[in-house]
């Protein structure tokens, strides 16, 4: 008798991570290829997992934005992402009709939070947010051991931070909101702004000004939603020495205003403000959970 197997995408707009994991979590296949158009890239993703025997569930988390929300009209789509070709495009239906099984969806960011949540870096703990901080910037968020979810999804990336213009006169790269945290934090930013992708950046004033941008950016979300712990992964949240700059930088811009350990010592920020402890896997493991969920035997209900 075949062992059961759950899926997990992983639905970058850069590249897609396919992988099925048997019922402990454990990921016996993968596949990884490109993000091309639309129905290439979801043809060769339903191929995989046709490929794979007793697939009982497919989990996704994508790039967005999406629509996470059952029962609307457009559940299960991308809707406005800046990424060419891709905007309005129904992910779920045509996985589903493909492959004849439960699929659950929901973003990319609320995947690796999940995933970090379960099995990396933030198991046993009651909330974490996940930061992505690669080519854009997102964050999902767990809080009473449940994903939020609103009217949509936390667009984290699109939040406000202080721009101060005379130190950085660079006007932003997002396409709708120009001066927004992806704007000016993000890979895009950095290469826009500088010249050189994040990667070959070796300028200390450059990551600098990107160690403000995610401290801002941290204020925000730790007095707004109080997870005690985030998560910061990405590739240029993988940059060596960045996550130390923002720790410094986030206890001087909160100033003790918060009494607790994580938010006042030096030591404990540093488990406050962590690396992923699944490394570039918390996406596609995160996935795999949300297709455990909605499988039909499972325990618990989809989050």
């Amino acid at each position: 008798m075949t062992a059961e197997r759950y899926g997990g995408i992983e639905a970058g707009g850069t590249k897609w991570v396919c992988a099925v994991a048997d019922a402990s979590g454990a990921i016996v296949a993968r596949d990884a290829f490109p993000t091309a158009g639309p129905s290439e890239t979801l043809d060769r993703a339903a191929a995989f997992f046709a490929a794979q025997p007793a697939t009982r569930a497919v989990g996704i988390g994508c790039f967005g934005p999406i629509d996470p929300r059952p029962g609307s009209d457009t559940y299960g789509w991308i809707t406005t992402t800046p990424k060419p070709g891709w905007a309005d495009v129904d992910v779920v239906g045509p996985l589903r009709a493909a492959l004849g099984v439960p699929i659950a969806f929901d973003t990319d960011v609320n995947a690796a939070a999940l995933g970090e949540w379960r099995r990396g870096a933030a198991q046993g703990l009651g909330s974490v947010v996940y930061m992505t901080v690669g080519t854009g910037i997102g964050a999902g968020a767990i809080v009473d051991g449940r994903i939020v979810h609103g009217l949509l999804h936390p667009e984290v990336g699109h939040m406000r931070v202080p721009h101060d213009r005379g130190r950085d006169p660079f006007a932003g790269s997002c396409p709708r909101h120009g001066d927004c945290l992806e704007g000016l934090a993000s890979g895009e930013a950095l290469r826009r702004r500088w010249g050189v992708p994040a990667e070959r950046l070796d300028d200390p004033e450059a990551w600098a000004l990107e160690a403000e941008y995610l401290a801002l950016a941290l204020v925000n979300v730790t007095c707004v939603l109080s997870p005690q712990r985030v998560i910061v992964g990405g590739g240029v949240g993988a940059r060596a020495g960045l996550l130390g700059q923002v720790r410094r930088r986030l206890l001087e811009l909160l100033a003790g205003y918060l009494p607790v350990a994580e938010l006042t010592d030096h030591d404990a920020v540093e488990r406050y403000v962590a690396a992923p402890g699944l490394g570039d896997d918390a996406g596609v493991t995160g996935a795999i959970e949300l297709a455990l969920a909605a499988a039909p035997s499972a325990a618990n209900p989809p989050t």
